[in-house]
């Protein structure tokens, strides 16, 4: 039989070993509270950073894009001069208007869902979404990642930034009307440097101060690229 000086030393030991593990389960809630409030923080940052990312988009004819809170109206007038020699020869009439002529790198042609970062501003290549944007004129810009689609079936692209003189749109839209046969114009919707672009599939022209030797570029552009993209489709 145990003495009671070890009975007390038992009961001792019985006791210690109910309290380290009571610490033990102690610690492990906190540890898991801690997990959990974690977690909850990383959920709330998520969701804070997609609100944020998405919250400069507006609406456009198809979907989103970024900076489309771009809203525009077209004038009536005036037209854009006749035109001159040179509106069949785009680096002549390039030259001319002092507009930059660029041919970007390739950047794919993948069909994807989600939205893209082009290298290029504005795009002309790229993974693209399913849809392609229609031609037409936008009084607002249309989704990048559909307008990069239609430059891949050969559409041509006149863009110019928000608060571009309403005598230079008027314009652009008198040359957009003479032949608007796959064709798109609207107010470009990023913070793309030149006043006025011109796009077709991995091409470029940057007009950074339009006059009016401008619009025999257009028309020297839209006739060596229209329907020269990869795709053709009528």
């Amino acid at each position: 039989m145990a003495s009671r000086k070890e009975q007390k030393e038992a009961a001792r030991r019985e006791r210690l070993e109910k309290q380290q593990a009571a610490e033990a389960a102690d610690k492990r809630k906190r540890m898991v509270g801690i997990g959990a409030a974690g977690a909850l923080v990383v959920a709330i940052v998520v969701v804070l950073v997609v609100v944020v990312a998405g919250g400069g988009d507006g609406d456009s004819p198809e979907g989103t894009a970024e900076g489309t809170n771009v809203e525009i109206s077209y004038p009536d007038g005036p037209d854009a001069p006749k035109a001159g020699p040179n509106a069949n020869d785009l680096k002549a009439a390039a030259a001319e208007a002092n507009c930059k002529l660029v041919d970007p790198a390739n950047e794919g042609s993948t069909h994807v869902e989600e939205a893209v970062e082009y290298k290029a501003n504005p795009p002309t290549s790229g993974n693209h979404n399913i849809n392609p944007s229609e031609e037409g004129d936008y009084t607002s810009p249309p989704e990048t990642e559909r307008s990069v689609h239609s430059l891949e079936h050969g559409r041509i692209h006149i863009q110019f930034k928000d608060g571009t003189d309403p005598d230079v749109v008027g314009k652009l839209k008198s040359v957009f009307d003479e032949d608007p046969y796959h064709m798109l114009i609207y107010p470009n919707g990023t913070k793309m440097q030149p006043q006025v672009a011109i796009t077709a599939w991995d091409h470029q022209m940057l007009c950074p101060t339009p006059n009016d030797k401008t619009y025999d570029a257009i028309r020297a552009f839209k006739s060596e690229y229209r329907d020269k993209g990869p795709e053709f489709v009528p």
